[in-house]
C-alpha cells in the first residue's frame, strides 16, 4: 500500500513537470503567433490547452484520492496540498497563453502589436519561460534557494511593464487606441504568467521548509 502511495505522490510531481513543459510551449508559441501574426500557430495554442486542462484534472483527482484514502501527514501532506495549488497556477498560465493567441487570431491578418512593443513581449516571454523552467526544476530538486530567485526575476517583467505604460501614456505614442488597448491587456497577461510562477515558487519553499516566504514580493501560500 505504501509503495502505491509513494508512486502516486511521484506521479503528481511528474505531471506537474509535464504541465510546466506544456505551458512553456504554449507561451512560446503564443508569443510567436502574436509577433508574426501566425493564425495557424495561434489555433494550435488554443487547441492544445485541452491537454493542460486534462493534466490539471488528473492531478486534482489523484490528490483528492490521496487525501481521502491515505491521510498523509507532515511533509507529505504539505506536498499534496501544495501540488494542488501548483496545478491551478499552471492551468491559469495556460489560459493566459490562450488569451495571447486569441488576441493574435482576432487581429489577423494584421499584427496585434507594433514593432517596438513586439520586442518587449519577446523579452517578457523569454523571462517567463525561464521562470516556469526554474519553478519546475526546483520542484523536482526540492531547491528552496533557487525558488527564492523567482521573486527577483518577476521584477524584470514588472520593469518592462512600467516601460510599456510610459510608452503608452507618452504624447509621442504614434499608434492608435486599438493598439494601445491590446498592448495594455497583453502586458497584463504576461505579468500574470510571471506572478503565477512566483506563486509556484512560494509553494515549493513551503514544501521544503514548512514555512511560506514573507514579504510584498511573495503571495500568500494559502
Amino acid at each position: 500500500m505504501r509503495e502505491s502511495y509513494h508512486d502516486e505522490l511521484n506521479a503528481n510531481t511528474d505531471d506537474i513537470v509535464s504541465m510546466a513543459d506544456l505551458v512553456r510551449s504554449a507561451v512560446e508559441r503564443a508569443t510567436t503567433s502574436l509577433i508574426n501574426a501566425d493564425l495557424g500557430l495561434a489555433e494550435q495554442v488554443i487547441s492544445a490547452d485541452a491537454r493542460i486542462d486534462t493534466l490539471h484534472d488528473e492531478i486534482e483527482q489523484r490528490s483528492f484520492n490521496l487525501l481521502a484514502r491515505q491521510a498523509p501527514v507532515a511533509g507529505e501532506l504539505r506536498t499534496v496540498v501544495a501540488v494542488l495549488r501548483m496545478c491551478y497556477e499552471l492551468s491559469r498560465m495556460g489560459d493566459l497563453a490562450v488569451h495571447v493567441a486569441e488576441t493574435a487570431r482576432h487581429r489577423y491578418p494584421d499584427h496585434a502589436v507594433p514593432e517596438p512593443v513586439a520586442a518587449q513581449f519577446t523579452r517578457m516571454a523569454k523571462i517567463a519561460d525561464q521562470m516556469i523552467l526554474t519553478a519546475s526544476q526546483t520542484l523536482v530538486n526540492r531547491d528552496a534557494e533557487n525558488a527564492r530567485e523567482l521573486a527577483d526575476k518577476d521584477t524584470a517583467i514588472d520593469d518592462i511593464r512600467a516601460d510599456q505604460f510610459r510608452m503608452l501614456l507618452s504624447d509621442t505614442w504614434p499608434y492608435g487606441v486599438e493598439e494601445a488597448v491590446d498592448t495594455a491587456l497583453l502586458g497584463r497577461y504576461y505579468e500574470r504568467i510571471a506572478d503565477h510562477a512566483v506563486a509556484i515558487g512560494s509553494r515549493i519553499i513551503y514544501i521544503v521548509t514548512g514555512e511560506a516566504p514573507e514579504g510584498e514580493d511573495w503571495p500568500k501560500v494559502f
